[in-house]
């Protein structure tokens, strides 16, 4: 179900950001004013549009963001998916998007100045059918030595225009045009594993589609202290390999079970073999008393075992709800 305001008309390319929500009503509260400042940025005329999807079954942020919405300068949707998982919730971001793009982002970010109009220039600009951008984080407090000189939270930059191989949902513009096309939504057997965006943006370049990275287009991203552990960081760098190889499983699969089988060992191959390596990496960053290396070899093997976990078929269920 959903509350929209009237939509404006305009020649140029219609644009939708789109943000998720589950209970969280501190972050709710702001996401209407910051989304809604953020999108005045973009001085070009062009219809612009908020939707919040609210993914808690019992609609807890529907008055808050009615609230948020009387006061915007944009228009605002509010949209309820009760249905359990993020992969459901970025389908019915997807299936209330009527616009030209829809720029995903999530409730804990932030975007710095400049992040949408950057967003949408690159898009328009390249011709790409997927603009990503940098997330970086914003700690609540500071973190272990240990979590920081192993860079658990360094994803890298590029210079604009740079090509990418997959992108995540949190500062990712897609080209509805291609989505609908192509038929693409968030494959809800990653809905409580995580992973769907990754499944959606590798299966959007097999079928011909481009991923561009927009460096100006920067959001920070609230880190709170429960994340800053090693355990958390160790956990999420196994769910990262485990997705990454359960994607290309599930990829393989549509390609006939010659495919599923190479897929496999590929996978369980090159987890090994970090399992292995990283082993090797960390024996030599004790000897030597190296920080940096000790926590850059755990983070290798990490990701080694949940891709190893990820061929033989086991999925991390990081978004299941107690």
């Amino acid at each position: 179900m959903s509350d929209t305001l009237p939509e404006s008309r305009s020649p140029k390319a219609s644009v939708a950001v789109a943000v998720l929500t589950y209970k969280r009503p501190d972050h709710a509260a702001q996401l209407v004013p910051v989304l809604d400042a953020a999108m005045s940025e973009v001085t070009d005329d062009r219809p612009l549009r908020l939707i919040v999807v609210d993914n808690d079954p019992e609609a807890t942020a529907r008055e808050i963001i009615a609230a948020g919405a009387a006061t915007a300068v944009h228009e605002v949707t509010y949209v309820h998916e009760p249905e359990p998982g993020i992969a459901a919730a970025r389908n019915a971001a997807l299936e209330a998007c009527t616009e030209d793009a829809i720029v995903f982002i999530d409730d804990d970010e932030r975007p710095e100045t400049g992040w949408l109009p950057a967003l949408i220039a690159t898009w328009e600009e390249t011709g790409a059918e997927a603009v990503v951008g940098p997330v970086l984080p914003d700690f609540e407090v500071e973190p272990d030595p240990w979590v920081v000189a192993g860079g658990w939270f360094d994803h890298g930059r590029h210079t604009t225009g740079y090509v990418m191989p997959a992108a995540a949902t949190n500062n990712l513009l897609l080209e509805m045009a291609t989505m609908r096309r192509l038929g693409l939504r968030f494959d809800l057997g990653f809905g409580i594993s995580g992973g769907s965006d990754t499944m959606l943006t590798r299966t959007l370049i097999r079928d011909g589609g481009r991923i561009v990275w927009c460096d100006e287009a920067v959001v920070n991203d609230e880190v709170p202290a429960k994340r800053l552990t090693r355990q958390w960081v160790t956990r999420r760098a196994y769910r990262s390999g485990n997705s990454w190889a359960s994607v290309d499983l599930a990829l393989a699969r549509q390609e006939g079970r010659g495919a599923e089988i190479r897929s496999r060992l590929h996978q369980g191959l090159r987890g090994a073999e970090r399992v292995a390596l990283g082993s090797v990496m960390v024996a030599a960053a004790l000897l030597r008393g190296s920080e940096r290396a000790h926590s850059k070899s755990v983070r290798f093997i990490q990701r080694g075992r949940g891709m190893v976990a990820g061929a033989l078929g086991s999925k991390y269920m990081e978004y299941k709800r107690s």
